[in-house]
């Protein structure tokens, strides 16, 4: 794992997928791009996790800097003109190819355009859904401590930072500070706080409740018939017979497999075939395999690959695990079944109710923020299988590694 990588994994959210564009703000602090309840996220916090995540998606341009120890250079995207962002492009541009245009000023204002929303969604994202946190926590009165959070912050960093020397060259490359990861890593306290809180008694399962699901499952919990087999595929009905001559005259079966059969797989093996169960095989080589005794040379059987000889050298009887021997699988995944809808009953909510109170000055309007537009939505699916908020790109790693989201 990427050295700080868990820094990146915080706080209950789930990402519900909307076409969204920006209106609204009416109501806002002049300080403050977002309002969440009664709590604002300000322009400068705005702008200071814009910073990291330009830093670590444009950190890979300027190799050195997280080896040195030092911030790299990066030129954040400054809309609405872009100027400064319009200028790097054509500075750094590569020449055309040979009777190919330059790009025009109007192709870098795009790809400017582009990259700033991307870097100002992602960072929105991870504010709203850090205040959205931090207000359901306070709402069931899930709290962390101080000393939870520095206990677990250096458990963190000893792991991903044995020398103190390479974490202040994270420091310094990544553009955040102690306080921002002492933020992340409260974010992710609470996280675990509420999400053990909403699951908790949620994973009782009742003996009728196991006995109903292995009634309904008992294939799941069930061994086919398997038979081992020594087999030689040929060609030629001819040489299926030579073959099965051979055999039947006393020399042994792997010689013969080895000098005449054509399935490469066995013939390495000296003709065996381990473990077969009904339905693996060709149809008509399947049915004699599972008509014929143990111990009797069996063939020529053509099939759709050629002719086969064989012999079934052991048979392992079907089996049915009992309800006895299946209860702690069964009890685990209805546990987790029972959970997992308990989270997912929480998503619902805590998204309804964290969106309500979630307004967004124009340019800075989400996917959730209340005052974004109506559309029609394509797909409403949430992501629920892990409570965790989407964070903007940051550096986790010197001294080139960085992730996304």
């Amino acid at each position: 794992m990427s050295k700080t990588r868990s820094f990146s994994a915080l706080c209950a959210f789930f990402v519900v997928t909307l076409t969204l564009a920006a209106c609204g703000g009416g109501g806002i602090p002049g300080d403050a791009v977002v309002k969440v309840g009664d709590s604002t996220i300000k322009k400068t916090t705005f702008a200071h996790w814009l910073q990291i995540a330009a830093i670590s998606s444009q950190g890979a341009s300027d190799p050195t800097a997280a080896a040195q120890g030092r911030k790299p250079k990066v030129t954040i995207p400054d809309p609405p003109k872009f100027t400064a962002c319009i200028a790097n492009k054509k500075k750094t541009a590569p020449k055309p190819a040979k009777g190919q245009p330059e790009q025009t000023v109007t192709q870098f204002k795009t790809q400017c355009k582009t990259e700033y929303e991307q870097l100002r969604d992602q960072v929105l994202q991870f504010l709203i859904s850090s205040e959205w946190i931090s207000g359901e926590a306070a709402d069931q009165g899930v709290k962390v401590t101080d000393k939870e959070v520095q206990k677990q912050f250096q458990t963190t960093k000893k792991q991903s930072f044995p020398k103190e020397t390479d974490f202040q060259k994270f420091l310094a490359s990544s553009g955040m500070t102690l306080n921002d990861l002492l933020f992340r890593v409260k974010l992710d306290t609470l996280s675990n706080k509420l999400r053990t809180k909403i699951t908790k008694g949620k994973d009782t399962v009742t003996p009728a409740q196991i006995a109903a699901y292995y009634n309904k499952n008992k294939a799941r919990f069930a061994q086919p018939e398997r038979r081992d087999l020594r087999i030689i595929l040929t060609k030629t009905a001819a040489d299926a017979q030579k073959a099965l001559a051979r055999v039947k005259s006393g020399e042994s079966f792997g010689k013969v497999a080895k000098a005449l059969s054509v399935d490469q797989a066995s013939k390495s093996q000296g003709g065996v075939l381990l473990a077969v169960a009904k339905g693996q095989q060709e149809k008509a080589l399947d049915d004699a395999v599972f008509a014929a005794p143990k111990g009797k040379l069996v063939g020529p059987i053509k099939t759709n690959f050629g002719y086969y000889i064989f012999k079934v050298q052991k048979i392992t009887p079907k089996t049915q695990q009992s309800l006895k021997d299946a209860t702690p699988t069964i009890k685990q995944l209805l546990a987790s079944q029972n959970q997992q809808t308990a989270l997912d009953t929480f998503v619902k909510n805590f998204r309804k109710k964290w969106k309500g109170k979630t307004e967004c000055r124009d340019g800075y309007v989400t996917q959730d923020c209340k005052n974004a537009p109506k559309t029609k939505t394509t797909s409403t699916a949430a992501t629920t299988a892990t409570p965790q908020t989407t964070t903007p790109p940051v550096q986790t790693a010197p001294p080139t590694t960085t992730t996304t989201p």
